[in-house]
């Protein structure tokens, strides 16, 4: 019997799945005992890390799967699932983190703040938070959420601004990648779940969801960085852009292997040997590299890899919730779902449905997108922004009940974009 039939193990693999959210909630609270009882600070804050939380329950899951069904049955349901996703954002994290790229999009952004009537900080501020994630349509939201977290940490994810601002400057940011990605069809995971198995193409995405996605983000950045002018401070060049300048060459191979992964990132084999491809220019050209973020997007990947494994146990009761629902309910059951689960996978249920409406399909990706700054896990991008903005908050640690208030004014911005418009 295969594990996703057998009812013990769904319930146990809800009852994880549960303690896996509660603890991305507690994530904080336990990084403050490290502080705490410094004889354990080490586990307290491995336990800390919110990039470990679904990682960390889904070998629990495994381990209880073997213990009722034998180790065979476990491993083969672990090997059954797709990873594609996290490999792809490992990928693109790193070599979108990478000094030639990240050099290339702050100049672009820098050139275009200088043209605005506006104070240069402002205006950074302003593009970071809605031309990078509406960016992120041509080179996926991953990169997207990579490249903005990078340009705004030096901005506003620092210790002299208030708790208050970098939460809501934090829900922006995750709310407009995972809206900003649906210009196209191919660079919002939840949209990309569905877009060949309903037939959309990016004509149609713009059409229906892109300029409505393009309205609310400019909303979204516009308010945001109104609230945190005064205290903007000029992009700084510490660990972004060296003195020395990157030889046009080193930049152009960069963008163009950054262009493979994105154009191949269905296709594992293809894209991880382009990485490898990658490493060894690094390498070759290390003087002009600053240190590959290595680490965090190996963190990010173990998260997301983890999501996969335990998500994959949660379609029993998941999709007849969204197939029960009508247009309206769907939107803001997809809406509300995607708070506890990846937005990509409830669209996924969706997509095997074969009496969906059209409405319906329309209310399930457009409450899913929305959502999908919720929460940490709402939207495969958001792991990387944490990994490389947490450090700007307190006990360098990022609350989950703080990011979904953070969150909730962005949401609803989008979500009357996406109903009214």
């Amino acid at each position: 019997m295969l594990p996703t039939s057998n009812q013990a193990v769904q319930y146990v693999a809800l009852a994880i799945f549960a303690l896996a959210l509660g603890h991305t909630f507690a994530a904080k609270q336990l990084e403050r005992l490290s502080h705490r009882f410094p004889k354990h600070a080490g586990l307290f804050h491995l336990l800390g890390e919110i990039e470990v939380v679904f990682g960390f329950w889904a070998i629990v899951l495994i381990l209880a799967m073997a213990a009722m069904l034998g180790g065979p049955q476990a491993l083969a349901y672990a090997e059954s699932r797709n990873y594609t996703e996290p490999l792809f954002v490992f990928v693109v994290m790193v070599v979108a983190a990478s000094r030639p790229v990240l050099r290339t999009v702050v100049w672009a952004v820098d050139s275009l703040a200088r043209l605005l009537p506006l104070p240069t900080p402002v205006a950074s501020a302003w593009l970071g938070l809605a031309a990078v994630p509406l960016l992120g349509s041509l080179i996926t939201e991953p990169a997207a959420m990579t490249i903005a977290a990078l340009m705004l940490a030096p901005q506003i994810f620092r210790p002299q601004v208030p708790e208050s601002l970098k939460y809501l400057a934090l829900g922006v940011l995750f709310v407009n990648v995972s809206i900003g990605g649906t210009l196209t069809s191919y660079a919002a995971p939840p949209v990309l779940m569905v877009a060949t198995t309903w037939q959309w193409d990016s004509a149609f995405m713009f059409s229906h969801f892109g300029w409505k996605a393009a309205l609310a983000v400019l909303v979204n950045a516009t308010v945001a960085t109104l609230l945190l002018r005064r205290h903007l401070v000029a992009p700084g060049n510490e660990g972004v852009a060296p003195e020395e300048a990157v030889p046009l060459p080193v930049v152009l191979v960069h963008l163009a292997l950054l262009a493979g992964v994105v154009l191949l990132a269905h296709h594992p084999v293809a894209f991880l040997g382009l990485f490898l491809m990658f490493l060894g220019f690094s390498q070759a050209y290390e003087r002009h590299q600053s240190p590959l973020i290595i680490k965090e997007a190996l963190l990010v990947a173990f998260f997301l890899a983890g999501l996969v494994v335990l998500g994959g146990m949660q379609a029993w009761w998941l999709q007849p919730i969204v197939s029960s629902l009508e247009p309206l309910a769907l939107f803001f059951g997809a809406l509300g779902l995607t708070a506890v689960t990846d937005n990509a996978a409830l669209t996924y249920l969706g997509s095997l449905i074969t009496s969906i409406s059209s409405d319906s399909k329309y209310m399930l990706v457009a409450g899913a997108v929305a959502g999908g700054g919720l929460t940490v896990i709402a939207n495969a991008p958001n792991p990387a922004g944490v990994a490389l903005l947490k450090r700007g908050f307190e006990d360098e640690s990022i609350g989950a009940g703080e990011l979904l208030l953070g969150a909730l004014g962005p949401t609803l911005v989008a979500a009357a974009a996406f109903l009214l418009l």
